[in-house]
């Protein structure tokens, strides 16, 4: 099964060292960043969390897709299903989804379709009963996106800290 996906408007590659740029400039945006962490990741935090994502598709067969709109090749974000192993209670037991859109590229229905492929790539290489993520619980947007892609929250928990609402979506 190939792991390049293509929408009416994006193309989603596995993360590569290439990407390393656009994903500094993404994560060392403060409008974007804040959604998911306190602060803007520094450059060297970007790099180890590409190396991981590279890492997670050469363990797993399955990770981060880098999202670029077909047209432009701009870079609009990421989305990916991963086993990051969180160390929370309840614990992940299922693939869990996570994304991220470039505040320019927010508001124009590019998440949803980027998650949109990526869940039903999920659902046929996977073959898992259900998959998982978790969110803020300040996070309306991802919340809303969430709920339109068919996930229900779960549970409520903390994560490094921090309260998140887990969510589950039953495979199509």
């Amino acid at each position: 099964m190939t792991t390049t996906l293509i929408t009416d408007r994006l193309t989603l590659t596995p993360v590569q060292a290439s990407d390393y740029g656009d994903l500094t400039k993404l994560w060392g945006d403060p409008a974007f960043a804040t959604a998911i962490f306190p602060a803007a990741l520094s450059s060297e935090d970007v790099w180890f969390r590409l190396l991981r994502d590279i890492g997670h598709w050469e363990a797993l067969n399955y990770g981060n897709w880098s999202i670029r709109e077909t047209a432009t090749g701009d870079y609009v974000g990421s989305v990916g299903v991963f086993d990051y192993r969180r160390l929370m209670e309840p614990p992940f037991d299922a693939p869990e989804l996570g994304w991220g859109v470039a505040p320019r590229f927010q508001g124009k229905g590019m998440a949803f379709e980027a998650l949109s492929a990526a869940l039903a790539w999920a659902d046929e290489a996977l073959n898992a009963p259900r998959t998982v993520c978790m969110i803020a619980p300040d996070n309306a947007a991802s919340h809303a996106l969430a709920r339109r892609a068919g996930y229900a929250p779960y549970a409520e928990t903390t994560y490094k800290g921090a309260p998140v609402i887990l969510l589950e979506r039953l495979s199509a």
